[in-house]
């Protein structure tokens, strides 16, 4: 990649590849404003290094161009060697989708953030960076804030939609709640219409690793559909022993 007037220090380079990071974890149509806030680069340096990476093809503008995708480069980069992750887990998801006629994204959770590791090709997830980034917002995100609620920080939470939760109090009880069940959900609160249910994929010790989840339309994808849940979780501890 050619930092051009950026610079050859290590610290562009270092800048350009926690951007790519950044975009693959927010997912496509991540804004400037946001890659640069994920990876704390001042706005005029974040702007200049985006255009240098959509030039050589590492990132590409949306449609809109309202945001910014991973472009071709990196897709050539990804098949140039084996994912483990996704040889490991891959077959597993696929059955599950078999199974259902949901959308279901699997995420890990590494650093305080969000990854989404397989997703789901028949079922497009609009607004995806909102799960990635806004953790109160989103089912997936619930489950680590349950674990770890020092990520909620200190500043007011962003209204997503008018069924956000973002009240102190709610919040609490929310995470409680998904404490005591082990299970996450959404309804309406990272993008209205969509509704979606998450469980907690741990490793042979306990830990919590990522979620397994499904989502649907509201009003189609019911939360209290208990044969759902238990489909989840039985493929959940399968992805735990794999």
């Amino acid at each position: 990649m050619s930092i051009g007037s950026a610079g050859h220090e290590p610290r562009a380079v270092q800048r350009a590849l926690a951007m790519l990071e950044a975009v693959a974890s927010l997912g496509a149509g991540t804004s400037a404003r946001d890659i640069a806030t994920l990876t704390g680069t001042p706005p005029a340096t974040a702007y200049r290094l985006l255009n240098l990476l959509v030039a050589d093809g590492y990132l590409v503008r949306v449609e809109d161009l309202s945001g910014f995708a991973l472009g071709r480069r990196i897709r050539e980069l990804a098949s140039a060697a084996p994912d483990p992750v996704e040889d490991v887990a891959g077959p597993v998801v696929e059955e599950l989708r078999t199974r259902t006629r949901y959308g279901i994204y699997l995420a890990s959770y590494s650093g305080g953030r969000v990854h989404l590791v397989d997703r789901d090709p028949d079922h497009e997830l609009s607004g995806e960076s909102t799960w990635t980034t806004h953790l109160h917002a989103s089912a997936i995100g619930k489950l680590l804030l349950a674990q770890r609620p020092e990520l909620i920080g200190n500043g007011p939470l962003r209204r997503i939609t008018d069924r956000t939760k973002i009240e102190p109090t709610e919040l609490i009880a929310e995470l409680q709640n998904v404490q005591d069940s082990d299970a996450a959900y959404e309804v309406d609160e990272s993008r209205i219409g969509r509704t979606a249910l998450a469980v907690p994929v741990r490793t042979n010790d306990g830990r919590l690793a990522g979620a397994l989840t499904a989502t649907g339309r509201t009003g189609r994808l019911d939360v209290k559909d208990s044969a759902l849940w238990e489909l989840l979780r039985s493929y959940a501890s399968l992805l735990q022993e794999s």
